[in-house]
């Protein structure tokens, strides 16, 4: 039995519908008993910040799907290894590898890498770059119009599919030869925010406009939907050069067998969410 936590999210939920189609036991962690999880995929409620809630979720399981920044990530992975779980993917990001513990996104992924290296447990580490989601954060400007603000528009990534985050990590719980891997995972080109809302603009048949914000723009609206330490984080990351996500890697092609995903299948795949 493998074990999906996040199993709603972007990535998990891409995870629990690809092994199900592979024919593989899987059990799907949420936290709502109601959450919404595709045919034959066995359901567990329990809350990853309160590792005596897992029990039944960590039963028979052998290999588990996690996301970094639980609140006590060694006790969780203690209880999940004592349970008898063999092999641990955790979903990181590229931040990870900066080690930069006064910077607080940094930290969390950092923390939750080096807790997953020391639990005792084999594991497979997934860094991927900006995920394609994050497009979906414009829907409130969509629905009221054709213009999109984006905050840092000179600032290219390349962003990856969660179907592609998923494939990988398919293969890391499923395959041979992942343990103690670190997987750096991009999409197959780097885009500018305005390419992306073009792509989109295209897939929708509509006349999107992209606005770049200015710094003090972008940092006020940021802070109005986020903690300020992370708005910090992310204006070093993307004004200070702390991180650059506009390398396209090949790592999820190596591991896969196919081509990384491009936006334009994403937006197409996920147009009915606009």
């Amino acid at each position: 039995m493998l074990l999906v936590t996040g199993a709603t999210g972007n990535t998990g939920s891409e995870l629990v519908r690809e092994l199900a189609a592979r024919g593989v036991p899987v059990r799907a962690l949420a936290r709502r008993p109601d959450a919404d999880l595709p045919p034959g995929t066995e359901r567990a409620t329990g809350d990853l910040d309160r590792p005596d809630t897992l029990g039944h979720a960590l039963r028979d399981v052998r290999g588990m799907f996690l996301l970094p920044g639980y609140a006590d990530m060694p006790g969780l992975l203690e209880r999940a290894r004592e349970a008898g779980v063999r092999h641990v993917v955790l979903l990181s990001g590229g931040s990870a590898a900066l080690e930069d513990l006064t910077n607080a996104v940094s930290r969390y992924m950092t923390l939750s890498e080096r807790a997953v290296r020391d639990s005792g447990m084999s594991w497979t580490l997934l860094r991927p770059r900006a995920f394609m989601s994050n497009a979906l954060r414009w829907l409130p400007q969509l629905r009221a119009g054709d213009e999109v603000r984006v905050p840092f528009p000179d600032v290219p990534a390349a962003c990856v599919d969660p179907r592609d985050i998923a494939a990988v990590a398919a293969e890391a719980l499923t395959g041979e030869g992942h343990e103690g891997c670190v997987y750096e995972l991009t999409g197959p080109q780097s885009l500018l925010p305005a390419d992306q809302v073009a792509v989109l603009g295209t897939v929708l048949g509509r006349p999107l406009r992209c606005v770049g914000l200015s710094d003090e723009e972008a940092r006020a609206e940021m802070e109005a939907g986020m903690p300020a330490e992370y708005v910090e984080a992310f204006f070093r990351f993307y004004r200070g050069g702390d991180l650059d996500e506009s390398q396209v890697l090949d790592d999820l092609v190596k591991v896969t067998g196919r081509p990384a995903r491009t936006f334009a299948q994403w937006a197409t795949d996920n147009r009915h969410r606009f």
